[in-house]
């Protein structure tokens, strides 16, 4: 593609930070904007060829046909664009993001694709201006860099959208409270004089950030073949039946070797003494994995760090906080979890 920038070129990412900042570093101005939680997608187009690339700079093009079509129909000019590819899923008034309906979009078969491309259809959500007008605009700043995407952008209709930013913090921290209940990520913040910086941590990201208490129901061995790889844990629900709700990883080497240790003495056996193990669910991602893991009696209890929920699991690994020898593993429930109030995507979108 003959555009001004290289293809692919790889995202500016975001740093974390715990809250909502008032300015950036040394006072900087910043831009808010909401934190779409989808598919990170530069999409280039040349005034004929569309590409979309990941965030790992693999194409995404064949996946969603129905945005290549839009972006032919809607951009009247070459253009490279930063944004967010989304699926949204509920019925008018109540719609949210849907992170599992967007990943089922990520199929080999070419059918499947355009059967999919019609039954969950996908929206981009532009936050970025790279190119424009034949030149490059990763060296301008980002508040000439929204003003030319405002631009290009000031006719389209959905599925691409322009995302809303706003200058004042605390219209930030209500988005941030308020969006989750559709389904976003949490909030970006923007340094509005610096440039783009692709690879670089320039931008400042908030999510959401909880805790619970869940019991440890098994353990997968580490791919090294040494030690644990990841604890699985689960919550109790109104039934009394223990759910899995995901797992933890991210142990060194020498704390997966001694978790070995620790939890020897919870293994489940059968009669003959031989360890009990189990199989997990399967998906495309996991095909080819080993998915088989150690059954142990659910007696210990861990304090998890989660951001969100997707459906009845956490939808990102949790974080190792604490073991809590205090807590009976019975008491750990579905209800300690706080549920997000319902928010409408066309809210946020439009």
């Amino acid at each position: 593609m003959d555009l001004p920038v290289a293809v692919p070129l790889e995202p500016m990412l975001a740093k974390a930070i715990p809250e909502v900042p008032e300015a950036g570093p040394k006072g900087a101005a910043l831009s808010y904007e909401p934190k779409w939680d989808g598919f990170r997608g530069i999409l280039y187009f040349d005034g004929t060829d569309v590409e979309i690339g990941s965030r790992g700079s693999k194409t995404l093009t064949r996946y969603f046909p129905e945005l290549v079509d839009t972006v032919r129909e809607q951009l009247s000019e070459p253009c490279v664009l930063d944004g967010e590819v989304i699926v949204r899923t509920g019925r008018p008034g109540a719609e949210r993001l849907s992170w599992e309906a967007l990943s089922q979009r990520i199929h080999p078969a070419e059918s499947r694709i355009r059967k999919l491309a019609v039954e969950t259809p996908a929206s981009f959500v532009a936050f970025d201006a790279l190119a424009s007008q034949g030149r490059s605009l990763l060296d301008a700043p980002f508040r000439e860099r929204r003003a030319e995407l405002e631009r290009l952008l000031s006719d389209v209709r959905p599925p691409i959208h322009l995302t809303r930013t706003t200058d004042d913090p605390g219209t930030a921290r209500r988005w941030l409270t308020e969006f989750e209940g559709a389904g976003l990520d949490g909030v970006i913040a923007k340094p509005l004089d610096a440039p783009y910086s692709p690879g670089k941590r320039t931008m400042l990201k908030i999510k959401h950030e909880r805790t619970a208490d869940t019991v440890v129901t098994g353990y997968r061995i580490h791919k090294s073949g040494a030690g644990v790889g990841s604890l699985l844990i689960g919550l109790y629900d109104d039934s009394g039946s223990l759910r899995n709700v995901g797992g933890i990883a991210a142990f060194s080497d020498a704390r997966r070797l001694e978790l070995i240790d620790q939890l020897e003495p919870l293994v489940k056996r059968d009669a003959e003494g031989n360890r009990i193990t189990g199989e997990g669910e399967r998906n495309r991602f996991s095909s080819n994995k080993d998915t088989s893991f150690v059954v142990l009696e659910p007696e210990l209890v861990v304090e998890v760090r989660y951001d969100q929920m997707e459906g009845d699991r956490f939808r990102h690994t949790a974080q190792f906080v604490r073991w809590r020898p205090d807590r009976e593993p019975r008491s750990c429930t579905f209800a300690q979890l706080e549920v997000p109030v319902s928010y409408d995507l066309e809210q946020v979108i439009r």
